[in-house]
């Protein structure tokens, strides 16, 4: 699996070696020897390589957020998250790709679509845990979104329920600790900070 473009060695950091120890199809597991900017000696660390992801908050007419609730195998427990998935081309996609995904993943996930006057805003990437991945997800505010006509859940999915909720409501899940989804809480970051999200919306 080759690194993404936004993780490469320069500025002083150069991988010296990498011991790969498992690969799949979504991830990959390496011990990486790494020299950095201000270590001389290099250091061993282990990294996991996944794939990148899209994360899209979807705002309806009246400002309200659609979540979904979806099974969680490895928390063992159901979780309110905005609609993600991740990008299946492993190598760095361009914008259009990344825009298809996130407009799939709405449809796919949530049975939501952009309304004729919508439009998907790309709001820039993050790093989920960089302490040991490079897993990076692209965020998108698709506005206003409206259910699809003809939507049928995938059985495939593990997904409970869809619902929009009010900006308010979902600061109270939030302060709550209702939502505990990483990119979720990053979205809702990076949404209040770029002045998308009004108080006023019940």
């Amino acid at each position: 699996m080759k690194r993404s473009k936004l993780v490469q060695d320069r500025d002083g950091w150069e991988t010296i070696s990498s011991d790969r120890h498992f690969a799949s199809a979504h991830l990959e597991v390496l011990t990486d020897h790494v020299r950095t900017p201000t270590r001389p000696k290099p250091r061993s660390w282990t990294v996991v390589h996944r794939k990148a992801a899209v994360i899209v908050a979807p705002m309806t007419h009246d400002e309200k957020i659609v979540l979904i609730r979806q099974e969680r195998v490895p928390i063992r427990a159901a979780i309110w998250e905005m609609p993600a998935g991740q990008i299946d081309n492993m190598l760095e996609p361009d914008q259009k790709e990344i825009e298809a995904v996130a407009l799939s993943e709405l449809r796919e996930e949530a049975g939501y679509e952009l309304a004729k006057d919508g439009e998907l805003i790309a709001l820039g990437h993050y790093f989920s845990s960089p302490g040991f991945t490079d897993e990076h997800g692209y965020f998108f505010l698709a506005r206003p979104v409206e259910p699809c006509a003809d939507y049928v859940r995938d059985e495939a999915e593990s997904i409970l329920d869809c619902r929009a909720f009010g900006v308010e409501e979902i600061w109270r899940m939030i302060a709550e600790n209702e939502i505990r989804d990483a990119n979720t809480l990053s979205m809702w970051a990076r949404l209040a900070a770029r002045g998308f999200l009004s108080r006023d919306a019940r």
